[in-house]
């Protein structure tokens, strides 16, 4: 059948024997020279999928590109990340330090040349392009619009006449986000109408500055990027109000909080979780998607990765990923992969964690299975039994258990008993038979379609800890792992309550009041933690994935602290 695509095919025909004017320098798209009414906003959403941030870079606070620590963006790399897979790529951009005062505000003109080199190497990578104001929302229009509202209203509309006359002649593979994650100062009802009054007034620029921007996608935030039903509510009426087809929504997402963050013991990914990436995707379709206007989730990650990429351990980060992008992709969500260099090199052009770029770059296909855990430990001088771990198959067939490439025997090795794979005792012990500490060998798993599940056989003694004098601010337990990991910390006062930071929960937040260095065996205590303790006694619990605990005194006076080996029987040495 010819039908729609036959159709837009022949129209990009004509289009490209038509002659276009265009000033010296700027880019022309055909295909996207259209009528307002002849673009489709959803299949526009569509091809953008997946989409990738540069992050800390345009938008970071100091003299260039490079303040936050990554290098300048090279051609190369644009060529690369496109090369990943990725068909769009947001470029989050602060002004605040990159323009005049007012009442002219100019934005200096080297910066935006840089920015423009960096759309255009992008849109020649066949790539959809977001450009938005930043950091800008926290740094000065905050505060500005409560009280000093006026200048700030000159000032962000100041930005976007200068960007709309600088990309008027862009394709419309260039799309423009009024504001990054609005915040305002004042009451709920006020923060409503500051974000209101902003997305109408950059909406109103753009529409009347001519050229492509008369149709160019246009992208509107909901208060914080948040997916609460009333913040997505106050969106959908300014949407209506607008009455615009070329509309884009957006929000972001980095998961249920406690899981995100690795705090209040959700060190795995459960059913909390699950739900909320669930409620919240289900939410959003239904107030957007559902009604013909699509959503970009502009931002998603595990905000622990801010800290480290171990604050959430490697298996349960595996399962949300592949969970989230099914999920996000079910209900028609287009997602963005924040990236602030912890990702994908800027100069290596390597990921960081090769299998987490599998596991989503599979899921942008299908579905692949996971398992309830991606280890087995195995302590030494204990006797070995059986291990069995749970699948979840998510629609696929279990093909075979390989090690080192080779496949493992079905009945001698392993067996599976539907969703249940048990590893056979008589395997276990061939892998530890080497009587070291650590990772053994690598069970994997594999499947009909998806990724391969990797298994590691680890064997273990139980950690150690020595007693040691430090400050708040420079505190390091001495720690001997032996082959073990460090899941999750507790703290509580003598009397049982619980101390330190989020005091809502004795299980304290990864990497934020404590990080375990493997290869300086230490665990430090933050002074974070330390800012939120009394003086007096602190005991800890440190959890390990292999179900150890280890204990531990702190005795705090001022700035002063000293750390105590805890006994089996409660005494302290």
């Amino acid at each position: 059948m010819f039908g729609r695509k036959g159709f837009m095919f022949l129209l990009v025909a004509i289009l490209m024997m038509t002659s276009f004017v265009t000033s010296p320098g700027q880019s022309v798209d055909a295909s996207n020279a259209k009528k307002k009414k002849d673009i489709d906003i959803q299949e526009y959403a569509a091809d953008m999928q997946p989409g990738w941030n540069l992050g800390n870079t345009f938008d970071a606070v100091g003299t260039d590109e490079t303040a936050w620590g990554n290098p300048h963006v090279t051609k190369k790399f644009i060529e690369k990340i496109a090369a990943q897979g990725y068909k769009s790529i947001r470029i989050p951009v602060t002004f605040d330090q990159k323009m005049a005062p007012g009442p002219d505000y100019k934005i200096n003109s080297d910066f935006l040349k840089r920015l423009e080199q960096v759309v255009q190497w992008s849109i020649d990578e066949g790539m959809y392009v977001m450009i938005n104001i930043h950091h800008d929302s926290w740094i000065w229009i905050s505060d500005g619009m409560k009280n000093d509202h006026d200048a700030t209203v000159e000032r962000y509309n100041a930005i976007w006449k200068q960007l709309a006359k600088r990309f008027k002649q862009y394709p419309n593979q260039l799309m423009f986000e009024s504001l990054n994650e609005p915040q305002f100062i004042g009451t709920s009802v006020e923060q409503d109408q500051y974000l209101h009054e902003l997305n109408v007034s950059f909406h109103e620029i753009i529409r009347k500055s001519g050229g492509k921007n008369k149709v160019r996608p246009l992208v509107l935030p909901t208060l914080h990027t948040g997916s609460e039903e009333h913040k997505i509510n106050a969106l959908l009426e300014t949407i209506t109000e607008l009455n615009d087809p070329n509309i884009i929504s957006t929000v972001h997402y980095y998961g249920f909080w406690p899981f995100s963050v690795n705090v209040a013991g959700y060190t795995r990914f459960e059913e909390d979780t699950k739900n909320d990436i669930i409620n919240t995707f289900d939410r959003v379709h239904e107030a957007f998607t559902a009604k013909g206007i699509p959503v970009v989730i502009g931002e998603y990650g595990l905000l622990g990765f801010d800290t480290a990429l171990g604050t959430i351990q490697q298996g349960e980060k595996l399962k949300f990923f592949e969970f989230m992008t099914h999920y996000a992709q079910e209900k028609e969500l287009i997602h963005m992969l924040w990236d602030n260099g912890q990702h994908f090199g800027r100069e290596s052009f390597k990921w960081s964690n090769p299998a987490l770029y599998n596991m989503m770059k599979t899921s942008w296909k299908t579905r692949s299975a996971t398992a309830d855990s991606d280890f087995i430990y195995l302590k030494k001088g204990a006797d070995i039994a059986d291990e069995q771990l749970s699948l979840q198959l998510n629609g696929n067939q279990f093909v075979s258990l390989k090690l080192n490439g080779k496949d493992l025997q079905a009945g001698l090795d392993y067996e599976l008993n539907e969703s249940i794979l048990t590893i056979k005792k008589s395997l276990l012990t061939r892998l530890t038979a080497s009587n070291q500490i650590g990772t053994t060998a690598v069970l994997t798993a594999t499947f009909n379609q998806g990724v391969d599940w990797e298994i590691n056989v680890i064997a273990y003694e139980t950690p150690t800890v020595e007693s040691v004098e430090g400050t708040t601010s420079d505190f390091s337990i001495p720690t001997q792992f032996n082959g073990d990991q460090l899941a999750t910390m507790e703290a509580k006062y003598a009397d049982g309550s619980n101390a330190g930071p989020q005091g809502w929960t004795s299980y304290k937040e990864f990497g934020y009041t404590f990080e375990p260095l493997y290869d300086n065996n230490q665990v430090v205590l933050k002074q974070n933690f330390f800012n939120e303790i009394n003086d007096g006694d602190v005991f800890l619990t440190f959890h390990f994935w292999s179900g150890e605990k280890v204990s531990y005194q702190l005795i705090k006076s001022g700035n002063q602290v000293i750390g105590n080996i805890v006994t089996e029987n409660g005494n302290e040495n």
